[in-house]
């Protein structure tokens, strides 16, 4: 990618609004499908970017925290529609996600539903466990691969997956501090083997973190938690978790799962285990960015406008990242120390979502519900049946168990 400025726009608003929304609504099955949609539309089908410059844009987003695949979708409405487009496309893309989330949260949780919709629930989050796993496993070969082809260690590289598994699965809330210190450690040791000393502007901010929190704990760390002083359970906390999902979760995806699982059940009790299963899986049976599904936490706390204000927190860093990153944005890919942090921090984001199917799995409570995740590893691990599939086929054996009268959690 090109330092240069782009050309200017090319692509109708109207044409950006319509195509991104479609993307929207039907990319079933993660950051994958996404991108292959991107890909078709914007250099297959209209050449509004070529292959290159669309390959050095995806790189270039893997490098940033939050939903990568999201930023790609913002960045490349920018390209061709300027920043009009950037902010009609990662609407388009963005929103049928969350207003589907949320009128899903209508119907599983709040009030009373009825048991099927209940069986149906404990069903598909029973399957959630198996989900991450898959979902983590899928990443840790690219992974390992780059870490090699980039001059990586391999033992540095392993060593960040375990501490990312190990802080998911143990101290939830405060994974975004691993995910920091293993990004640091790996851009430090890269220095000091090329002989360079101290930490580079960029990042050198971050190690306030780790020193604040080991001297006063995180409410005291103010650089990156500017929410964190207000009252437990308040709108503040809501904020500061859904900051947390969309600016500071290297990785995307379901690396978010411990980070919302820690303060939605564990800290604040915006939810119950089952409930937060349930709103796991409502992201996963939905299409869109899988970060969508800090709208159902916020609903958790605050109902509709709640759940409005968590995915409003949770994507506005991708927007700024792009509408104000400008050039800078297009020559991320050559930065060598971000690529190095993220060489630390995306193998400790991938230890995250290994880590996070402990605690998912022992929210389970029924033991149906852990015969269900039995068989939905099989399907997703062995048989590499898809996502999507696993999840309404559990959620039909909850609504059987519920009809039958079996115990719900």
């Amino acid at each position: 990618m090109t330092d240069t400025a782009a050309p200017p726009a090319e692509a109708p608003l109207a044409g950006v609004a319509r195509e991104w929304t479609r993307i929207g609504v039907t990319g079933f099955g993660g950051p994958p499908a996404h991108i292959s949609l991107l890909r078709r539309l914007v250099v297959d089908r209209e050449g509004w970017m070529d292959h290159h410059e669309f390959e050095d844009a995806n790189a270039a987003c893997s490098l940033l925290p939050g939903p990568s695949s999201t930023q790609l979708a913002i960045f490349c409405a920018h390209r061709v529609a300027g920043w009009p487009g950037a902010i009609v496309g990662g609407v388009g893309f963005i929103a049928p996600a969350v207003v589907l989330i949320l009128a899903l949260s209508l119907v599983f949780l709040s009030g009373s539903p009825p048991d099927w919709i209940r069986g149906a629930g404990a069903g598909a989050g029973a399957a959630v466990a198996a989900v991450a796993v898959r979902a983590g496993i899928d990443l840790l070969r690219p992974s390992l691969d780059r870490a090699r082809s980039g001059g990586g260690s391999r033992l540095r590289w392993g060593a960040y997956v375990a501490a990312g598994g190990v802080a998911a699965a143990t101290i939830g809330p405060w994974l975004v501090l691993v995910l920091l210190g293993c990004g640091i450690v790996e851009l430090l040791v890269r220095r000091a083997t090329a002989g360079e000393g101290g930490v580079p502007s960029l990042f050198a901010p971050l190690l306030v973190v780790p020193k604040a929190a080991l001297a006063g704990g995180w409410r005291d760390v103010v650089p990156l938690a500017p929410f964190a002083a207000v009252a437990t359970g308040s709108v503040g906390d809501l904020i500061w978790t859904s900051l947390k999902v969309g600016a500071l979760s290297f990785g995307g995806g379901f690396v978010i799962i411990p980070l919302m699982q820690g303060d939605a059940v564990n800290t604040y009790h915006w939810m119950s285990n089952a409930e937060f299963l349930n709103a796991v899986a409502l992201g996963q049976v939905t299409p869109g960015p899988v970060v969508a599904t800090v709208a159902a936490v916020g609903f958790g706390a605050y109902g509709l406008a709640g759940g409005l204000l968590a995915a409003l927190v949770a994507f506005l860093p991708s927007f700024s990242f792009i509408l104000l990153g400008g050039g800078r944005f297009e020559r991320l890919r050559g930065n060598q120390h971000a690529r190095g942090f993220l060489a630390g921090a995306g193998p400790a984001a991938i230890g995250a979502i290994l880590g996070s199917a402990i605690p998912l799995a022992g929210a389970l409570t029924e033991t149906w519900q852990f015969l269900v995740l039995a068989a939905a590893a099989l399907a997703l691990l062995l048989a590499r049946r898809g996502v999507v599939q696993v999840l309404l086929t559990a959620g039909a054996i909850g609504t059987v168990v519920a009809l039958a009268g079996g115990p719900l959690p």
